[in-house]
């Protein structure tokens, strides 16, 4: 099966392009994004997914308002042919220039959600590591992903309600990411014998002249089994640099962090980042959360909106809940992004901690599943 971006020179198997390298059911291509005030007053995600293995591409996007409210548009149709068409009923995702300039479209709808939105980059794209996890023979996760920071425009609108988004403002992130993970429905079989542990900590922070990039993925133990860290130069406009800067992005030789939790809860509640580099002193960000967004909002461990999942030819669907009023030790809202206000050094920044920590954590004095901090 053809695709316009066959007539490109960009192949890496001697098949069309839709057909993907694996038969793996859950091979995937995401487009996610954030957008967030300075001042903390809302918080919005955004997600496309295409599943060329299980014929899905869904999308979704959620806002969440400094009260608690969180309103969530999703959308899901069967794989269209073309692999240039990223729409999804009312919800359309334009390359206006790739890497640089995105723009995410929500037509009015059933839904009563409806946004226009144009995200432009401030940053190079940051090539993450490889992101490989196995239990026991079986590949569960096998990734790459880029990462950009950049600023929103336009305007979004809910039941009527339309808030008007002002690049001065609003900052945000981007990333694209692609190669196996656990999607759609779930599989046959045995179950794993192995724990069920995660720890998952993510933190891209603006501040006015660069970006800071921080991700860990750590066993019960406090070992770190995968590390990101970077310092990336910042950029008035997209004009001013190449999308892939990468000897002017200045990459880390480790990282730490020291953090406090809510009470009674997993949810990160202030600490430390620090990013290390190869020479020098370390950098100490601190943090302070001041908004928070289950990221159920836009499919991730939603039970019946999940990533992947058939839905049929073309469905919508709305849901509404107050953040305020869900169970913090419910294993669905335990991966979220808070917003955070962020210092490093004389530098004062805005960004976003994204967090999964389920099962045990020694160092945090977690030895459950779900047991909230004392």
């Amino acid at each position: 099966m053809l695709s316009r971006f066959d007539d490109y020179p960009i192949q890496q198997t001697p098949e069309p392009l839709s057909h993907p390298a694996t038969s793996d059911r859950n091979f995937y291509g995401r487009y996610w994004f954030n957008g967030y005030s300075r001042e903390g007053e809302f918080y919005f995600g955004i997600a496309l997914g295409v599943y060329p293995n299980r014929q899905v591409m869904d999308a979704a996007f959620s806002l969440v308002t400094a009260d608690g409210r969180q309103d969530c548009f999703r959308a899901s149709r069967r794989l269209p042919e073309e692999r240039t068409d990223l729409q999804v009923g009312p919800f359309r995702l334009e390359l206006v220039e790739p890497m640089k300039v995105l723009r995410v479209r929500i037509v009015p709808n059933e839904t009563g959600i409806e946004a226009d939105l144009c995200f432009r980059a401030r940053t190079a794209a940051i090539e993450e590591p490889r992101q490989t996890l196995r239990s026991g023979t079986r590949v569960t996760m096998d990734t790459t992903r880029f990462t950009q920071l950049g600023s929103w425009e336009g305007e979004l609108g809910i039941d009527g309600r339309n808030t008007r988004i002002l690049p001065d403002r609003t900052c945000g992130t981007r990333d694209r990411s692609w190669g196996l993970r656990g999607v759609g429905e779930r599989e046959g079989g045995a179950p794993s014998t192995g724990a069920r542990q995660l720890c998952w900590l993510w933190a891209p922070l603006h501040f006015d002249d660069v970006c800071t990039h921080f991700g860990v993925f750590e066993h019960a133990d406090g070992t770190q089994w995968h590390t990101h860290g970077a310092v990336v130069p910042a950029y008035p406009t997209s004009s001013d640099f190449a999308v892939t800067e990468e000897p002017k992005i200045e990459r880390m030789a480790g990282l730490a962090h020291a953090l406090r939790f809510a009470k009674g809860s997993r949810r990160v509640a202030g600490g430390t980042l620090e990013l290390i580099p190869t020479e020098g002193a370390a950098r100490q960000i601190e943090i302070e959360p001041i908004l928070r967004f289950p990221m159920i909002g836009i499919g991730y461990g939603h039970p019946e909106w999940g990533h992947g999942i058939w839905h049929g030819e073309l469905e919508l669907a709305r849901e509404s809940w107050n953040v305020n009023d869900l169970d913090e030790l419910d294993f669905r809202y335990q991966h979220m992004q808070q917003v955070v206000r962020a210092r490093m050094g004389d530098r004062s920044g805005i960004g976003v901690l994204e967090q999964i920590i389920v099962g045990p954590h020694q160092r945090y004095g977690f030895a459950e599943m779900l047991d909230g901090a004392t």
